[in-house]
């Protein structure tokens, strides 16, 4: 059984009334994924804007493991210090990880980051030695377009990400940098400027499907619509 654990923030989390991208995900890997496998993680909850908490389980179609490590607010930052017990408690084999806007937007700059980027990767393999990563680089959203500073510290994030991936990238421990979503427009793949809507959550799945599979041989390339 290959155990995949989702790590993120507002857009990995979703919210009540939505799919998300891990439902896109599964969907595309049930068809195309030659093994059992299954989502796992400490979570299953869905953020409810009129609660302003992650307290509903009002998913779009809940007939999927919605287990996650994901949560509206959080970033590496809250992440790397819960990653090493969510790998030990529920046996991780990958992890597919998109955060670092909230940070950046946030809570610290690019270096800071980056930094916790390190320290969440520790973490996970002090857990499991031979722990496999997929990591997203961050997808500016739409105050990137307005906020030159902090569009700035994104692309300054994002180099600083592909330079962790090339540096602690190992065997043992494989870790990807997935592509931006292709053809991901925020004006057309989300509903506000940064959290996806249904054709985002489809680029988002997509992108993580087909990192595994062009490195990895895991499923197949995601076809447009799936799920």
């Amino acid at each position: 059984m290959l155990r995949f654990m989702p790590v993120g923030d507002s857009m990995t989390i979703g919210s009540a009334g939505e799919h998300t991208w891990r439902y896109r995900l599964w969907r595309h890997l049930r068809d195309a994924y030659d093994g059992p496998f299954t989502f796992v993680g400490p979570r299953e909850e869905l953020y409810d804007k009129a609660a302003d908490a992650p307290a509903s389980l009002a998913y779009a179609d809940p007939d999927f493991p919605c287990r996650h490590l994901a949560g509206w607010g959080e970033g590496w930052l809250h992440m790397a210090p819960l990653i090493g017990e969510a790998v030990r408690a529920h046996g991780a084999d990958v992890l597919l990880v998109s955060l670092g806007l909230i940070d950046l937007g946030f809570y610290t700059n690019a270096e800071q980051t980056a930094e916790n980027v390190r320290a969440f990767i520790a973490g996970a393999r002090e857990a499991e030695p031979r722990i496999r990563m997929v990591l997203l680089p961050v997808i500016p959203n739409i105050r990137a377009e307005v906020d030159e500073p902090f569009a700035a510290q994104v692309d300054l994030f994002n180099d600083l990400l592909a330079k962790t991936v090339a540096d602690l990238d190992e065997p043992r421990s494989p870790i990807l940098l997935a592509s931006r979503p292709e053809g991901y427009d925020i004006h057309t793949d989300t509903y506000d400027g940064t959290h996806p809507n249904a054709r985002g959550e489809h680029r988002i799945a997509g992108a993580f499907a087909g990192a595994m599979w062009e490195a990895w041989g895991v499923g197949q390339a995601y076809a447009a619509g799936t799920g």
